[in-house]
């Protein structure tokens, strides 16, 4: 019998992409490593799956909203994952043994009230540590072992997390923000014990430090640790017994944004970005020498070091989708089902702005007619940014005629600590001095249609673009806005509790102490002036950009009778189910269609 050839699929390529199998980095079993916990896709749902290289995939749940986050324990006897209500990320931990069949799941920890997770670690012997955050009480961090009850061994107002178990169980390393600043936080290590607080490292305002794992050899208590003492992100080995610091000093271009130790803790595996790429080295802690290693081109998603000194990562561009390699570029893990179609390559495009240089990615489609229609997709975060790998979303649009912008804004990473954190001084207008700044820059050279310009975006690239519909009118033909914050004093009274501490981090209060910083950034402040058609996307349960605030501002854009959408879905901050994905990017390509100047 003939495999069907997805090529003679009824389907769109655009539709094609999104319905095809999507895989995350394996997360394994420190004492059983082929035995792995794998987040893909199964009939078009995101869903926990166990792996091994006998069995493959096996499906674990099977929710109709999806399942998103779990752990392995290091035995590799269970998987845990998190069971919110209709993706509210509200809910509890439940646990499985490897290799079950949906519906063999028990709560993990009988009695434990829901809450939205502030992380979990998983150590040997039944040990848990569970980190909850929630109105009421900010953060509590808790242990749990076999036959005895749950203890707290942590609990502030502030937000915290859980940053990882030290080999043997002793060490308990969290990130928090007593000092009051959620989005540079500051490191704890607790005794397992009783409590007790070993050390604290703390580099002061405006400078995060970030618990990346303890040494994975048992008795060494050395962790590893992101820092930005001179201004982009390097790594420090923190030995909090001996109070002893080294910093790590890796000769290369772009700031460090990930790491990981070998299984021996004789070196380290780094993720360096560069210039909208990620890619892999390892620095030897005995010779203290930097080697790049991997794929060049693209970027590394993700990655891990196993066993024996391999490395598995996690590969795509912005032409082929992601894939599951080792440093040769042998495929171990594909996604399950038929591959995506391949789209076509990125651009650089670097502008000289009002901030500093920006650096923009442009795709254009093949063979078409400049000047062009445009649609701008705004990343979210704002501390993320837009690189060279695979998305279905700004594929179907280049599938369309459109070349697609995505620009990383003031407020972005990958560029250094003060270019992400520029955008303090006016949340949303810095952003989008940057994005109208690249917008006319291709206007001006002639790539782009000044007419025919759709700003979107989704979570806070869905807020920058109510935001820039209003502060800018003349410069967009249309706006697609996915779960945006509408209403900034709204949002704030109803988003959950760990997005109230970085809006005040980020503004520098709450609306109660700084209520004309929060009207000056909140979309609805200028919706009278929006003169583009709006299409709204929101989602029924999303506890980061709540529907309620979303409704404040569509009812002012009904009141004027200003041309709008709404999409409603019943869902949280976006969906990880395949069909409700193409059922909103249709509802946006129908709505541009119908709206953009021929």
């Amino acid at each position: 019998m003939t495999a069907p050839n997805p090529q003679d699929s009824p389907l769109p390529a655009w539709e094609r992409r999104f319905r095809a199998g999507r895989i995350a980095m394996p997360v394994w079993a420190t004492d059983a490593p082929d035995r792995c916990l794998v987040v893909a896709t199964h009939e078009g749902v995101l869903e926990m799956h166990s792996w091994s290289p006998e069995a493959g995939l096996t499906r674990l749940t099977a929710r109709s909203e999806g399942t998103a986050h779990g752990e392995i324990d290091p035995s590799g006897e269970w998987i845990w994952w998190f069971d919110d209500a209709a993706g509210n990320e509200h809910g509890i931990w439940r646990k499985q043994p490897f290799g079950s069949a949906p519906g063999a799941d028990e709560i993990a920890i009988p009695g434990l009230e829901p809450s939205y997770s502030a992380g979990l670690a998983l150590g040997r012997g039944g040990l848990a540590v569970i980190g909850q955050n929630d109105d009421g009480y900010g953060t509590r961090i808790q242990i749990q072992e076999p036959g005895r009850p749950l203890r707290l061994i942590y609990e502030h107002t502030e937000d915290a997390g859980v940053g990882g178990l030290s080999e043997d169980g002793t060490l308990l390393a969290l990130a928090h923000s007593e000092h009051g600043d959620s989005r540079h936080t500051a490191l704890r290590v607790l005794a397992v014990s009783d409590g007790s607080t070993v050390a604290d490292l703390w580099d002061g305002p405006g400078k995060s430090l970030e618990p990346l794992g303890f040494a994975p050899v048992t008795g060494d208590p050395r962790l590893l640790v992101l820092h930005e003492r001179r201004g982009r992100g390097e790594l420090l080995v923190w030995d909090a017994v001996a109070g002893t610091e080294l910093e790590v000093k890796l000769d290369v271009l772009g700031e460090i944004s990930d790491a990981e130790w070998f299984r021996d803790a004789s070196a380290l595996l780094v993720s360096v970005d560069h210039e909208a790429r990620t890619r892999l080295y390892t620095f030897s802690l005995v010779d203290l020498t930097t080697t790049a290693v991997g794929q060049s081109d693209g970027t590394v998603m993700d990655a891990t070091t196993r066993p024996g000194g391999e490395v598995w990562a996690l590969w795509s561009s912005a032409a082929l989708p992601a894939a599951v390699r080792n440093l040769h570029g042998d495929l171990v893990l594909a996604p399950p089902g038929d591959p995506a179609p391949a789209s076509v390559p990125l651009e650089d495009v670097w502008v000289d702005g009002p901030g500093g240089r920006i650096h923009a990615l442009l795709r254009r489609p093949v063979g078409a007619t400049e000047p062009l229609p445009l649609l701008i997709d705004i990343h979210g975060g704002p501390t993320a940014h837009d690189g060279d790998w695979f998305r279905a979303y700004p594929s179907a649009w280049v599938d369309h005629g459109f070349a697609v912008l995505q620009v990383n804004y003031r407020g972005s990473t990958g560029y250094g600590s003060q270019w992400r954190d520029a955008l303090e001084k006016r949340v949303g207008h810095i952003e989008l001095e940057d994005v109208v700044a690249v917008r006319d820059h291709l206007v001006e050279v002639g790539v782009v249609a000044p007419d025919r310009v759709v700003l979107a975006g989704a979570s806070w690239g869905g807020y920058l673009t109510l935001l820039g519909l209003g502060l800018y009118p003349d410069r967009w033909a249309v706006g697609v806005a996915g779960v945006p914050v509408a209403d900034y004093l709204a949002a704030y009274e109803d988003e959950m509790e760990a997005l109230k501490a970085f809006d005040r981090s980020l503004f520098g209060g709450s609306p109660d102490e700084v209520p004309e910083k929060y009207r000056d950034s909140s979309p609805i402040t200028y919706a009278e002036k929006v003169a583009a058609p709006v299409l709204v996307l929101a989602g029924e349960n999303d506890p980061r950009c709540p529907i309620r605030q979303i409704e404040n501002y569509v009812g002012v854009l009904a009141e004027r009778g200003a041309e709008h959408e709404v999409y409603r879905y019943d869902a949280g901050h976006g969906s990880l189910v395949d069909d409700e994905r193409v059922r909103q990017v249709r509802a946006e390509i129908n709505f541009v269609r119908r709206h953009l100047p021929a």
